[in-house]
């Protein structure tokens, strides 16, 4: 039977064309690294682990944390890769909730190298969301997913930040970084970011808030501090290894969180999670 629209790209067969993952495969929590490889990484800490996948740059695994159903899928670099995978992500599950977790440059002083920055809401400087929305349409961070990364990260430990993020289409000219055989274009980008209050740059976050948005979707993102923009420091060897793995137990942990709150929610009978319904423990 021929497709109904011939503008969409539907796969031959039941698995998706990019990310190679069919109904079924997939929990409802999924975490969204960058970096395949750290798909593998993740995959450690998990248990009973039910699939691994890789195509392209697309890294998957499906298995079980603290009794939690979760999948990782990796999106690669960009926020055209982002659309690629949530929109694929979104043919083959119900309604899911992605966290993303990544690395980043920060663009305020008080925040050091491996710090975690949480993101509230981004700035649109990638084009791949213009293709869905209005210039002016807000990049923003389910409230329910930025409440359980931040009781994450504060029940692992882990210095955070919250704040708003800038999802940038590149990372040298397209985020102010001089680059000596090519002319850029804006110099002062990181600067002027900082003085609007960013907290930092990295390459997807955008991208992700708003499609998931879009599909009625819960979204959160931290990312571990690699860079600090102001120095030029960045972070190498152990340091990096110890704030790859905040960031990655800090989302794992979320992920938990907002399944949690998803019992609380029902168990109430509400409509919408409250902050009323934490527990001293947790959530209930």
């Amino acid at each position: 039977m021929p497709h109904a629209d011939p503008r969409v790209a539907l796969p031959k067969g039941e698995r998706q064309y990019h990310i190679d993952l069919a109904r079924g495969e997939l929990a409802e929590y999924i975490l969204l690294p960058g970096d395949p490889d750290r798909t593998e990484r993740i995959a450690e800490r998990l248990d009973g682990i039910e699939l691994t996948r890789r195509h392209r740059e697309f890294a998957s695994v499906t298995g079980t944390h603290r009794s939690r159903r979760i999948s990782v899928v990796s999106t690669g670099i960009g926020a055209d890769n982002v659309e690629i995978v949530v929109a694929e992500i979104l043919a083959i599950t119900e309604r899911p909730t992605f966290v993303r977790v990544g690395s980043c440059g920060v663009l305020q002083d008080e925040i050091e190298l491996g710090d975690l920055v949480i993101t509230s809401g981004a700035v649109r400087l990638e084009s791949t969301t213009s293709y869905f929305v209005h210039e002016g349409y807000p990049a923003v961070a389910d409230y329910r997913a930025v409440a359980a990364l931040a009781e994450a990260a504060a029940k692992l430990g882990h210095r955070a930040h919250i704040g708003l993020t800038a999802t940038a289409p590149g990372f040298f000219g397209a985020q102010g970084r001089p680059v000596p055989q090519l002319p850029i274009r804006y110099p002062d980008l990181a600067a002027d970011m900082a003085r609007q209050g960013v907290l930092n740059f990295e390459m997807e976050a955008s991208a992700l808030l708003v499609l998931a948005g879009l599909a009625k979707c819960r979204a959160g993102v931290v990312c571990a501090a690699y860079a600090q923009r102001t120095t030029g420091a960045f972070v190498e060897g152990k340091s990096r290894d110890l704030a790859e793995s905040a960031c990655i137990e800090t989302g794992l942990e979320a992920l938990c969180l907002l399944a949690d709150m998803d019992d609380a929610t029902r168990v109430a009978g509400a409509s919408h999670w409250r902050p009323s319904l934490w527990t001293p423990t947790g959530v209930s």
